[in-house]
């Protein structure tokens, strides 16, 4: 089975996204509501998309303590959103917590190292020299298996290693999906869809690949061949 491709709805508010998404139409049916949406438009940005027949991604990426991030979980679940996201470096505990808040329904995603970061970059962060992001991420899966949760987002650099060491037991989330020639824009770690779904990607999340090209619906029917090919 190849990977579910998921259109980020990077937008300030909900009609540029409503735009996208009826643009698409039958090319995507499942969408990421991020940060910067959830913030202008609330749950009601969430209500339309599965008004339409759409599936959800929150990525919302929670970091507090259990109760909280269980009860925000709750809610999450509620609105009917099929997959999620919380912070690995929360800990086993948060993770353990969301997971039992989602339910079965909702699936919870554990962020590993964001692709905004290198190994440079993420040593600052550490406040050490260099921090080997592969390995990070690598312990950071086994900390979200412990853990139950239905898989990690990680970087296609990372996938392969994951993928080889926990197969199917934690499906992967992989943005930074860029098509050859497109600009890496602010993400450090990109790739490819076919390199992605080669690595053992279960969902690709597509922004300005999409968002951004002249023709979205063009562009999401080329990705779709991609994939299949």
């Amino acid at each position: 089975m190849t990977a579910i491709p998921i259109v980020a709805l990077d937008f300030p508010d909900s009609q540029k996204a409503m735009t996208l998404v009826q643009t698409l139409d039958e090319k995507c049916r499942f969408y990421k509501v991020g940060s910067e949406l959830f913030t202008g438009a609330g749950p009601e940005a969430i209500q339309w998309l599965r008004d339409t027949g759409c599936d959800v991604f929150l990525d919302l990426k929670f970091h507090d303590i259990p109760s909280t991030v269980a009860g925000a979980m709750k809610r999450v679940a509620d609105m009917g959103v099929r997959l999620a996201t919380v912070h690995a470096s929360g800990g086993v505990k948060m993770m353990q917590a969301a997971v039992d808040a989602a339910g079965a329904d909702c699936g919870v995603l554990a962020v590993t190292i964001l692709t905004s970061l290198d190994d440079r970059m993420l040593g600052e962060v550490w406040g050490q020299d260099r921090v080997d992001v592969e390995n990070e991420v690598l312990r950071l899966a086994e900390l979200a298996r412990s853990a139950g949760v239905h898989g990690i987002v990680c970087s296609g650099q990372e996938a392969e290693a994951v993928h080889k060491r926990h197969g199917d037991a934690l499906k992967l989330l992989v943005p930074g999906i860029r098509l050859p020639g497109d600009s890496p824009g602010d993400q450090a770690r990109v790739i490819t869809p076919e390199a992605a779904v080669a690595a053992g990607a279960s969902y690709l999340v597509l922004g300005r690949a999409v968002t951004a090209a002249r023709d979205p619906r063009q562009t999401m029917t080329e990705i779709t061949a991609r994939l299949a090919g």
